[in-house]
């Protein structure tokens, strides 16, 4: 039987690999994605789920699903080529990731499928940092979090828990790994940014509320408090909030064993182990 054994919530900022080669891996971004990193080694996961939203770089405004499942034996990116990152070919588990999104189109969710596809640096930075060489089988699971409507956040928890039950479903022996990636509050070339800068964080307040349910293990709270509007309002790309609401759905009410906040981005970094 496969198990879930860890998930983490981290972003996934275009430049934090240039900048972090820039100042080193002492800098408080390599250390943050450091301490996901070694949680992660430890988990010892056999593939990874991971939950991104795509920016227009893998999907277009002529063909845009709410909820969409990888299904390949590898795949390519980033197809937007962030500064500091080379172009990486990930494996996948392609018969896993058509378990999943037959189980998940049964529970009642249309969920897409892609199978010729790259993917953008919504899944490459936090792979980047986290799996550096890239030896374990990635499946990623898109959530339209920028183009209203968006899905709610019932719905994407309820997502991922029918993901989690496919997985617990599998009768092969393996250990899952899953990822949340995104922020809470951020606009990105949006008219709430100072005028020199190409993004800004509008709403702080919002990341503070955020990590304290997350902190506190009050995820349905949190589905609550994270209306369209809330999340719009704390920024143009404010629903990548709900890659982590997905994420959520693994972990239940645990407490997270770490959370720490970047404030200056408008996001947090996370890691829950299961023992």
């Amino acid at each position: 039987m496969a198990q879930i054994v860890a998930a983490y919530g981290v972003p996934h900022t275009p430049f934090f690999p240039w900048m972090v080669q820039r100042d080193g891996p002492q800098s408080r971004t390599a250390q943050l994605f450091k301490t996901a990193r070694d949680s992660l080694a430890a988990a010892r996961p056999d593939a990874i789920v991971i939950f991104d939203t795509d920016h227009l770089n893998t999907f277009f405004l002529d063909n845009l699903p709410i909820f969409a499942a990888g299904i390949t034996e590898t795949f390519k990116g980033p197809n937007d080529e962030p500064r500091a990152v080379p172009i990486y070919t990930i494996r996948s588990l392609p018969s896993l990731a058509a378990h999943v999104r037959e189980h998940a189109v049964r529970a009642g969710f249309d969920v897409a499928l892609l199978q010729d596809f790259e993917v953008d640096h919504s899944v490459i930075v936090p792979l980047h940092f986290m799996t550096p060489d890239m030896k374990v089988p990635v499946i990623p699971v898109f959530i339209n979090g920028h183009i209203p409507p968006l899905p709610s956040p019932q719905r994407c928890f309820d997502l991922g828990t029918a993901i989690k039950t496919a997985i617990e479903e599998w009768t092969e022996p393996l250990r899952v790994a899953v990822i949340g990636t995104g922020s809470f509050s951020l606009e990105v070339w949006g008219p709430r940014i100072d005028p020199d800068k190409s993004d800004g964080v509008p709403d702080p307040d919002w990341v503070h509320e955020v990590c304290r349910y997350v902190q506190e293990g009050q995820i349905a709270g949190l589905i609550e408090a994270a209306t369209e509007a809330r999340m719009l309002q704390a920024g143009n790309v404010g629903g990548e909030l709900l890659n982590w609401i997905a994420m959520l759905a693994f972990v239940g009410n645990r407490k997270p064993d770490f959370l720490e906040k970047q404030l200056e981005n408008g996001h947090a970094y996370a890691g829950w182990r299961w023992s």
